[in-house]
């Protein structure tokens, strides 16, 4: 089973369910961070008598809204950082992390506007970590349990302002630059450390990957950030993306992605998440 949020008839954010091949609208006081940290077979539970959904059409909502914050690793991928010859002199430390924003999420389907004043646009495809519960320096074996579960994202990127100083918030944060979805998966559902991972641009693969190539897994990541900051119910934890970015081609060979671009990030288990570009 899989939840998404879409927009009703009065642009209000909804819960819907995809269950079998079949979409339905769940009630309209039930919300997504009600339903973070229940098992498959408590969400199964609310289906009866549920109105089915045509999800033709449909449109989405960030999978999840409303989190408290939303933290990004970096470099947690041998050939992410062996393609940017970024972080080499940190290891055996831990990946940078820097954070986004609310104004950062953006669903699947819609639209992702380019910021006029930047011109270096790349992609990241990621799995996202998505917290079911409040946790404070827990261990690595305790970590899971405290996952609500996971959603496909795009850690976008705008390289030239991302470096443009020694603080990577600006080329990271912008409006938009956080498509999360379409589907959240509860974490019994999935081995999250062993999930092939991917991104197209306008239909040609451009990274090709699998989890278990993550330098850090989910738990070790959520323990790490836990001992500093208390993580809570809702919390978005972007996890890093493979190599295949345009940051670690040859400068003569870097294509930046531009305006009419379709994006599509697709996680097994969990769906296609798409964006276009304008």
């Amino acid at each position: 089973m899989k939840l998404f949020q879409y927009y009703d008839a009065a642009n209000q954010i909804r819960v819907g369910a995809l269950h079998r091949d079949a979409c339905f609208a769940l009630p309209g006081e039930v919300t997504m961070m009600q339903l973070l940290g229940k098992s498959s077979g408590e969400l199964e539970a609310l289906l009866p008598g549920c109105t089915p959904l045509c999800p033709s059409g449909l449109p989405f909502a960030p999978v999840v809204t409303g989190s408290e914050k939303i933290l990004c690793i970096g470099l947690n991928y041998d050939e992410h950082i062996h393609e940017t010859g970024l972080g080499k002199q940190d290891r055996p430390g831990f990946p940078p992390v820097f954070c986004k924003f609310g104004n950062s999420l953006l669903g699947h389907g819609q639209e992702l506007r380019l910021p006029r004043k930047a011109k270096q646009f790349d992609y990241e495809a990621e799995l996202v970590i998505v917290m079911g519960d409040t946790c404070k320096a827990v261990t690595p074996e305790e970590a899971p349990r405290y996952i609500a579960g996971y959603t496909a994202g795009n850690d976008f990127s705008a390289r030239d302002m991302q470096f443009a100083s020694s603080q990577w918030t600006l080329g990271k944060a912008c409006d938009g630059f956080a498509p999360i979805g379409p589907f959240f998966v509860p974490r019994d559902q999935l081995q999250a450390d062993r999930l092939d991972i991917s991104c197209r641009v306008n239909g040609v693969y451009v990274q090709r990957s699998n989890t278990r190539r993550m330098i850090f897994s989910c738990a070790e990541i959520v323990s790490y950030l836990s001992d500093f900051i208390c993580l809570k119910k809702g919390d978005l934890i972007f996890t890093d993306t493979p190599s295949g970015v345009i940051l670690g081609k040859e400068e003569a060979a870097r294509s930046w992605l531009k305006a009419g671009d379709l994006v599509a990030v697709e996680i097994e288990g969990i769906g296609t998440l798409e964006n276009k570009l304008v």
